[in-house]
């Protein structure tokens, strides 16, 4: 099971970096119980194995101008892996595409998208999104409010799975 490779303070590593990843190796090391340089090595390891991904702040886009937040619903006309990965390629130079998700199911694809008017955004809509090859069809839910929006995994879940199969 991905995770049980782990031990538990590779997970409380985890675990607490996820909520703030910016406090320092020694602040870290205290919350897990261990020391400064085996935290450190520890955090290098998960590093290198592709646990920990990466590093960033955490932006408001409502704060920054970027009031308009999308979900669009794509649907191509090919769904094979060239025509897939084609898609995949062009919505990674997008920039009002935050999230490109592939389905299955009714769409092919799922998009979040943060624009700072519905104008920018139905500019984008017309003359990019739906005018890139392949795409069929495009439905867009515009974003009402948030109610949740958690980064990462719940480690909770995890920790209990972990024991529930020991």
């Amino acid at each position: 099971m991905p995770g049980s490779k782990l031990d538990e303070i590779d997970r409380m590593i985890l675990a607490e970096l996820q909520a703030d990843g910016r406090m320092t190796n020694v602040e870290l090391a205290k919350r897990v119980g261990i020391s400064a340089p085996p935290c450190l090595r520890r955090v290098r390891t998960l590093e290198e194995q592709g646990y920990i991904r990466g590093y960033h702040a955490d932006v408001d886009p409502r704060e920054l101008g970027f009031e308009v937040q999308v979900f669009a619903m794509v649907g191509l006309v090919s769904q094979a892996e060239a025509d897939l990965s084609a898609f995949e390629a062009k919505c990674k130079s997008w920039s009002l595409v935050r999230e490109c998700h592939m389905l299955n199911g009714e769409v092919d694809f799922i998009l979040k998208c943060v624009s700072p008017d519905l104008r920018t955004f139905q500019t984008f809509l017309t003359e990019q999104l739906t005018a890139a090859p392949n795409v069929a069809s495009v439905k867009t839910s515009l974003v009402i409010r948030d109610a949740k929006d958690e980064p990462g995994v719940p480690f909770d879940v995890l920790e209990e799975r972990l024991r529930r199969d020991a």
